[in-house]
């Protein structure tokens, strides 16, 4: 765990199926995934890249800068622009996420 004035961030093994779809296409689906909770956003699964489709995604010019996390890279989809991102060089606390995939659409799959 990771706290600055009011600001913790945790990183564990999720217990949870996830899957990410767009437009009715599976793009990612784990067992394994890493889930980040952050003060003040919605629990995050960070999905090991052996368990997502990147013959699908593009890499995108974009990045931005997180305090807490390190600088993100983004990946995008023909019409769904940097729908996928990772941390290439995670701060220390938050290693565990290194190049690990997180999409905004990721859902729980009931087996």
């Amino acid at each position: 765990m990771t706290s600055t004035r009011g600001h913790h961030i945790t990183v564990e093994p999720g217990t949870v199926h996830v899957r990410a779809v767009h437009e009715g296409q599976v793009l990612a689906e784990s067992r394994r995934p890493l889930v980040l909770r952050e003060t003040g956003c919605p629990d995050r699964y960070y999905l090991p890249p052996e368990d997502v489709r990147t013959e699908l995604l593009t890499p995108s010019d974009t990045t931005t800068h997180c305090p807490f996390k390190g600088d993100a890279s983004y990946w995008s989809l023909p019409g769904a622009a940097d729908l996928v991102w990772a941390y290439p060089d995670p701060k220390p606390e938050v290693a565990a996420i290194r190049d690990h995939f997180c999409f905004y659409a990721t859902e729980p799959v009931a087996d």
